[in-house]
């Protein structure tokens, strides 16, 4: 797609408003329209996720966290990364109502896909104004335990300000 763009040629789909998953499902069950479904690391599309997002894309949902560029690219373009459980592709798959192939079906499991989602749950990791609540966390974390404050029982809460 970024090489399509870089030679000015259409995209395959309209990016515009759209968020891209990063994920390889399985194929599905009978009677099901998909199989797992969970999270691949999303920092290895790094380098293609600035030029996305400046293209429209608005955005991306993976696991992990994302380098320094496309959390600059988050904010300079007013997008957002959301993480998905990791390890839960055959859970995450019971939000899944259909699929249809938009694009690269030559691909397979790494063809584009439309999918229709219900109460698919993921969580804001990277905001448009910049924050990084891996990051965050991790602070908060590295503060308690310089106090000594931190008992396993207690819950790192990081607030979204």
């Amino acid at each position: 797609m970024v090489r399509a763009l870089d030679a000015g040629q259409p995209l395959p789909i309209d990016v515009r408003g759209q968020l891209i998953y990063y994920t390889g499902p399985t194929p599905p069950r009978p009677g099901r329209p998909i199989g797992a479904i969970g999270p691949t690391t999303a920092m290895r599309m790094d380098p293609f996720t600035p030029r996305l997002l400046e293209a429209g894309l608005k955005a991306t949902m993976g696991k992990g966290n994302r380098g320094p560029e496309v959390r600059d690219a988050l904010k300079r373009f007013t997008a957002v990364y959301f993480a998905a459980i990791g390890g839960a592709g055959a859970m995450l798959s019971q939000y899944v109502r259909s699929v249809e192939v938009i694009a690269y079906e030559d691909l397979g499991t790494e063809s584009l896909k439309r999918l229709e989602v219900d109460g698919f749950p993921a969580v804001v990791m990277d905001d448009c104004q910049g924050r990084d609540l891996l990051e965050e966390g991790r602070k908060q974390w590295r503060d308690m335990s310089k106090l000594g404050s931190y008992k396993p029982s207690e819950r790192i809460i990081v607030s979204g300000g």
